[in-house]
């Protein structure tokens, strides 16, 4: 929201309903329709994907960056997935409906959303090609430094269950792995479900995907936002809690 023109972003004001959520709290389960979308101002949501064994599987992290629900723009369909917060924080909520119909009459608004999935399609792919040939304690490096980049501070609050699924692996293979980050000095955990964060060591750690993926998706963003400003590379921003 903060790169639409103030004229477009007029259409979603009225409309914006700022609500908190907690740690688990679930914005939309998998097969439900979207009748919200939300725009994160803080905290964390991962999306799952609840496989029919009983396991969850998280595919990708969503802050400040992202919308909750965005696929309605363009879809009927119910989510593919279930939202959860893993950080607690806020929101802007919009109706869903209300968000199509400014998809539909804003290009600006069109463009921004398009530009959203477009990453979250990277993200997709990216994380399944780590998935496939990355050892475990860097793919969890990875995963931790999506989450620090996401929150305040170098304190993170994950259960252990929450890493499971990040990683798609049983919780003694998250215990031995977090024993490896700690002993490597990327991580200080605590009996609370705090991990102090040694981002550095983490760095050191983490497959190239990170770097890849953020490399790829800023680019993506800077000449998509360059363009839609007319060329001259300034994007009209606004704050993300107006």
């Amino acid at each position: 929201m903060a790169a639409l023109p103030p004229d477009d972003f007029d259409l979603l004001a009225p409309h914006l309903q700022r609500m908190s959520f907690g740690p688990d709290a679930v914005l939309v389960r998998m097969e439900e329709q979207f009748e919200h979308v939300y725009f994160p101002i803080s905290g964390v949501v991962a999306f799952l994907v609840e496989m029919s064994d009983g396991h969850t599987v998280a595919s990708t992290l969503m802050g400040s960056e992202g919308a909750v629900g965005a696929l309605s723009v363009l879809s009927s369909l119910r989510s593919p997935v279930t939202a959860t917060a893993y950080v607690a924080g806020s929101a802007l909520r919009i109706p869903s409906s209300k968000l199509k119909y400014a998809f539909e009459q804003s290009a600006a608004v069109k463009h921004v959303l398009r530009l959203h999935l477009g990453t979250q399609l990277l993200q997709l792919q990216n994380v399944a090609a780590c998935n496939a040939v990355h050892p475990v304690e860097c793919r969890m490096a990875r995963w931790l430094l999506e989450l620090h980049d996401r929150v305040a501070g170098d304190v993170i609050q994950l259960t252990q269950e929450a890493l499971a699924q990040l990683l798609g692996v049983r919780r003694t293979t998250v215990t031995l792995t977090m024993n490896k980050l700690r002993g490597a000095g990327c991580i200080k955990p605590d009996r609370r479900g705090l991990l102090n964060i040694e981002r550095t060591q983490l760095e050191g750690i983490a497959c190239e995907c990170y770097g890849v993926m953020r490399g790829r998706i800023d680019r993506m963003c800077s000449q998509e936002l360059s363009c839609e400003a007319g060329g001259n590379g300034k994007v009209s921003m606004r704050p993300s809690e107006a």
